[in-house]
């Protein structure tokens, strides 16, 4: 690729060390957790130790026309961050500082910064980060915030979006913007630091954001059960949801009950149609409101309920969730999928996973974030396996075309990345991808970030 040959042009604007071109050191930064097989080989990979770095690589990169991939920890299971042959990958995991100020309820970090250390550093100064993806112990806030990722405390307290205040970014030419600040109201023109939120690397290098903190919740209380149908299971939701402010509210189908109980041996009731895991952290209302939750659960025909206030028997009564993925990639590969649909069809949408996981003879689970109507179909075959790999990628294509048919919405907290571009194409109006790509050209006119991703 043209202006490759210049690398040793930006090595000599880096620090000693921050341009990486050894091939055993390239081939560690291909692929994310998409493990896409066409991910490409990049000429170099740059791991930036500040923002002046990240600048020269973006200057460098627009002088010469060069694809620059933004990396954070490598998590994305879409695609995000899969290299490109002859581009150079930003990799912003040297990134780390965090800074907590609890007089005015927030943080400053880098983007290479562990979700879970953020989370740890306000917890030190009494305070709490909610955002909690399933991946938080090892993926980077910088990434966090370039999908808008969620987790189960969104059920009440938001998704990331909700706690960004400001940020800096480094757009295409090399040129750094301040966008919001330490301020919860301010609105001095366009809210520019939301247009980043989720966009994916393609507009703009985010190299430090503001975080909004909340005071740090009690123990929560925790309450499990189990349904004969997802249909009870899923009204139980509603009405809980609709009811109270649930901090965590959670429906694992019967084949996810089943994959977890191979995997635990708990003696979970592999019988249940769903089971169903809730949280309140309401301090002195938490017991009460728990149970409201269990005389809703009981009025729609739950076959057992239980529940406690003790913090370790509550993580002990939500492992089954947590220990599908681990089940699951021990036993082969993984497609993690994320998708929503109104309440109402929640119980087609699972049917519909059943049908789909029988007809190409691919195994799918189901989790859902039932407070926010968002389902994540988990699809799994053995490795080494070109037919069942074959066989998963239609299913995945079936079960996108499943939530379509649904009124759902294919993507809500993994972004688009690679992965999902034909079917964004596929399921957004045609005047919504050409604002997209309009917003684009209007920032990134030479398309050197991350473009192969997000925008079909």
């Amino acid at each position: 690729m043209h202006g490759i040959e210049n690398l040793n042009v930006l090595a000599h604007r880096l620090s000693p060390g921050s341009l990486l071109t050894d091939p055993d050191l390239l081939e560690s930064y291909r692929q994310d957790w998409s493990f896409d097989p066409d991910s490409g080989t990049p000429a170099a990979v740059v791991r930036a130790a500040d923002r002046a770095e990240v600048e020269e690589v973006l200057r460098f990169a627009n002088e010469y026309g060069i694809p620059v991939v933004p990396r954070g920890s490598g998590t994305s299971v879409v695609g995000g961050s899969t290299a490109i042959d002859g581009a150079i990958t930003l990799s912003l995991e040297r990134m780390t500082a965090i800074n907590v100020d609890p007089a005015s309820r927030t943080a400053v970090v880098e983007p290479g910064a562990l979700t879970v250390d953020v989370k740890l550093a306000a917890a030190a100064a009494g305070l709490f980060y909610p955002p909690d993806p399933s991946s938080y112990e090892i993926c980077s806030i910088g990434g966090n915030v370039a999908t808008n990722a969620g987790g189960p405390c969104c059920a009440k307290y938001g998704v990331t979006s909700d706690y960004v205040l400001g940020m800096t970014v480094v757009l295409a030419d090399g040129s750094a913007v301040e966008l919001g600040g330490a301020r919860v109201k301010d609105s001095p023109g366009l809210a520019l630091a939301k247009l980043f939120v989720g966009s994916e690397g393609t507009l703009g290098v985010i190299t430090s954001i503001t975080l909004r903190l909340v005071p740090h919740p009690s123990p929560a209380h925790t309450l499990v059960a189990y349904f004969p149908h997802m249909r009870e299971a899923a009204a139980a939701s509603h009405d809980i949801a609709v009811a109270l402010r649930p901090s965590q509210l959670e429906i694992m189908d019967n084949a996810a009950v089943n994959v977890a109980e191979d995997f635990l041996r708990m003696d979970l009731d592999r019988t249940a149609g769903a089971l169903l895991i809730a949280c309140s952290d309401a301090g002195a209302a938490a017991e009460s409101e728990v149970a409201r939750m269990e005389k809703i659960c009981e009025k729609l025909n739950s076959t057992a309920v239980f529940k406690t206030d003790d913090r370790f028997e509550g993580e002990l009564f939500d492992r089954p969730r947590h220990a599908i993925y681990e089940a699951l990639e021990k036993a082969g590969v993984v497609i993690s999928d994320d998708v929503a649909v109104p309440n109402r069809h929640l119980s087609a949408l699972t049917e519909g996973l059943a049908a789909i996981a029988e007809r190409n003879r691919t195994t799918i689970v189901s989790c859902t974030h039932a407070a926010d109507e968002l389902t994540h179909p988990v699809l799994s075959y053995p490795h080494g396996n070109e037919s069942a790999a074959v066989a998963a990628a239609v299913a995945r294509r079936e079960v996108h075309e499943l939530v379509a048919a649904l009124g759902g919405t294919i993507s809500t907290e993994y972004g688009i990345g690679r992965q999902k571009r034909a079917a964004l194409a596929a399921s957004v109006a045609p005047e919504l991808l050409s604002l997209h790509r309009r917003i684009k050209q209007a920032i990134d006119p030479s398309n050197i970030l991350n473009p192969d991703v997000l925008i079909p």
